[in-house]
């Protein structure tokens, strides 16, 4: 009897698959799309697409040796150096006299440092903090978290719609009549995914800008005098000379009027001639 009650059992359980057997089958396009679509959300759901950036502002005791120290740190991270700018500004400068032909040049300068190094995302806390032990107090610190995730997802989308698009005009299921719609298709294609490069490197790796200063810096220097005033003879030098220099121009003076002989001896003759004109008037005149 028990066996007769198992094999009735069994007898149901076959006739009720049977009758379960009806089903539609799933298109399979839409089974790829669909697939895909949830494969990207899970994926992005599970590692969201977070970039992070960080400014730090501080104040050093020597930006040389610290700017040194920050680039040998951010090769230790592997990281990259992206941007290294450094400037020294003169604030105030003051020329003290040593001797005639020499100066004692004091200056009060200040100098900046700026820096945009490229590191390892995981490793960008430590870092930042590590950089913060080589000045002498923290400005600014500040560190900025931005969720990529739709967005990397959106391009990713639109990126598979496209691809679509470009196959099923390849196999003339869909025809393009205009050339370049088909080349703003595939540059749109293009574009899309450089941005999800761009975005998986800036999820990989943060971006930090760097700001040092110190203070002001004094620094003597001896140079030679600029003043062309101050170089200049002994009064004994400069008198002889200029005795010197005076006879030299009477003696020009007495050459140059030897070169006239000509128009000094015409001169001669009109005024002899007019004091001639003068008397032979006068004479003129006494007899009338």
């Amino acid at each position: 009897m028990s066996n007769l009650l198992v094999l009735l059992a069994v007898l149901c359980l076959l006739g009720a698959c049977k009758g379960n057997s009806h089903y539609e089958p799933i298109n399979n396009s839409d089974s790829v799309a669909m697939s895909s679509t949830a494969d990207s959300v899970a994926t992005d759901s599970n590692q969201p697409k977070l970039v992070k950036t960080a400014e730090m502002n501080m104040k050093v005791k020597d930006i040389h040796k610290t700017s040194e120290r920050i680039v040998a740190l951010t090769e230790g991270y592997h990281g990259m150096v992206m941007h290294h700018h450094m400037q020294s500004t003169i604030e105030r400068s003051n020329d003290i006299s040593r001797s005639d032909d020499s100066l004692m040049r004091v200056s009060s300068f200040t100098t900046t440092a700026n820096l945009t190094v490229k590191v390892p995302s995981d490793s960008l806390e430590h870092f930042m903090t590590r950089v913060g032990k080589l000045g002498l107090y923290v400005n600014v610190r500040k560190m900025d978290v931005e969720d990529m995730t739709l967005a990397y997802l959106s391009n990713k989308l639109k990126l598979e719609s496209r691809s679509e698009i470009i196959a099923q005009q390849k196999q003339g299921k869909i025809i393009i009549k205009k050339p370049a719609d088909v080349l703003a298709l595939k540059d749109d294609m293009i574009d899309q995914k450089v941005s999800n490069l761009q975005t998986d490197d800036a999820v990989r790796n943060s971006i930090v800008d760097l700001t040092l200063y110190q203070s002001n810096t004094i620094v003597k220097e001896v140079i030679a005098n600029d003043d062309p005033d101050t170089y200049r003879a002994p009064f004994m030098s400069r008198f002889a000379f200029a005795f010197t220099n005076g006879w030299n121009l009477f003696v020009d003076l007495f050459i140059g009027l030897a070169n006239l002989w000509v128009f000094l001896l015409l001169g001669l003759g009109a005024w002899f001639t007019y004091k001639w004109y003068k008397r032979r008037q006068r004479a003129t005149l006494s007899h009338i």
